[in-house]
């Protein structure tokens, strides 16, 4: 739900009360998005292990596929 930024800090604990219930708020200024409230999910932390396996799998998954962008063979042609 957007909402604007007077109307944020005038019902502050009233958002809180519904961000907790589960409902996102993006703040808006003049009528552009800011911020946005949302319900806080613990998570736990990635280690940098944890993350470079899941670049290694996200890699597989692209390896040689019609498409897909081969740095190599990018530099072998000279592109950027």
């Amino acid at each position: 739900m957007d909402i604007g930024t007077f109307e944020a800090k005038t019902h502050f604990s009233q958002i809180i009360e519904e961000v907790q219930n589960g409902k996102d708020f993006v703040i808006t200024k003049r009528g552009k998005p800011i911020a946005k409230i949302v319900p806080f999910r613990d998570e736990p932390e990635m280690t940098r292990q944890d993350a470079f396996e899941q670049l290694k799998e996200m890699r597989k998954l692209y390896k040689g596929e019609p498409g897909s962008f081969n740095v190599r063979k990018a530099i072998e042609e000279g592109r950027p």
